[in-house]
């Protein structure tokens, strides 16, 4: 891969008309993904687990509910989590990328079929400071010591393609919230109609 490969931040589209929204992925019986019973301060906090770039050995069977209901996207997000049909994991299989993501089955509120927790299995220090509107970082004086030296906010996103080696699904080091594909991921989904996608060049 050269330095002109184009990357795109991923994100859902939450102007389809008459769209479904996917709430919180808990366990079957009611849990979070952490054993805990339903509270949204405490899943809030479980949910980085899928931004940390890792596998994740998850046994119970988790579940999603929907609301509101609508027309079911192929791609969508549940609390930043991307959650896809088995059309994306046949694609993303096709361009061999296996190695680069983790598909969780997870069970949607009304449908029969099983969909699947995307789950980036890179993190790649590559954001371009200087090309950036703007980047803050986290400091001593802002009471999260873990956090020194990563990004608090970053404002108009660019990525710098030398530091990215041949990756083509990551989440940018310091910045966990950002879903990152390369273009030829979003030229395939594209191409395939993959529904619910939106991108942005960074």
């Amino acid at each position: 891969m050269t330095a002109q490969m184009k990357y795109y931040e991923i994100y859902d589209d939450v102007y389809v008309p008459g769209r479904w929204h996917l709430r919180m992925p808990l366990f079957k019986d009611g849990e979070d993904e952490g054993g805990h019973e339903d509270d949204d301060e405490r899943e809030l906090f479980d949910t980085w687990r899928f931004n940390d770039g890792r596998v994740l050995e998850i046994e119970s069977p988790i579940r999603l509910s929907v609301k509101p209901t609508g027309v079911a996207l192929e791609y969508t997000e549940s609390m930043g989590i991307p959650v896809v049909h088995r059309r994306v994991v046949s694609l993303f299989e096709r361009l061999g990328l296996q190695k680069e993501v983790q598909f969780i089955p997870v069970e949607v509120e009304g449908q029969a079929e099983p969909w699947f927790i995307l789950n980036a299995l890179q993190v790649i220090r590559c954001i371009d400071d200087a090309r950036c509107d703007e980047v803050f970082y986290w400091g001593p004086e802002d009471g999260e010591p873990d956090r020194i030296g990563e990004y608090s906010n970053v404002r108009g996103l660019k990525v710098d393609p030398e530091k990215t080696g041949d990756a083509h699904v990551f989440r940018p080091w310091g910045w966990l919230v950002v879903l990152i594909v390369s273009e030829r991921v979003k030229q395939a989904m594209e191409e395939e109609g993959i529904t619910g996608t939106k991108f942005i060049e960074v």
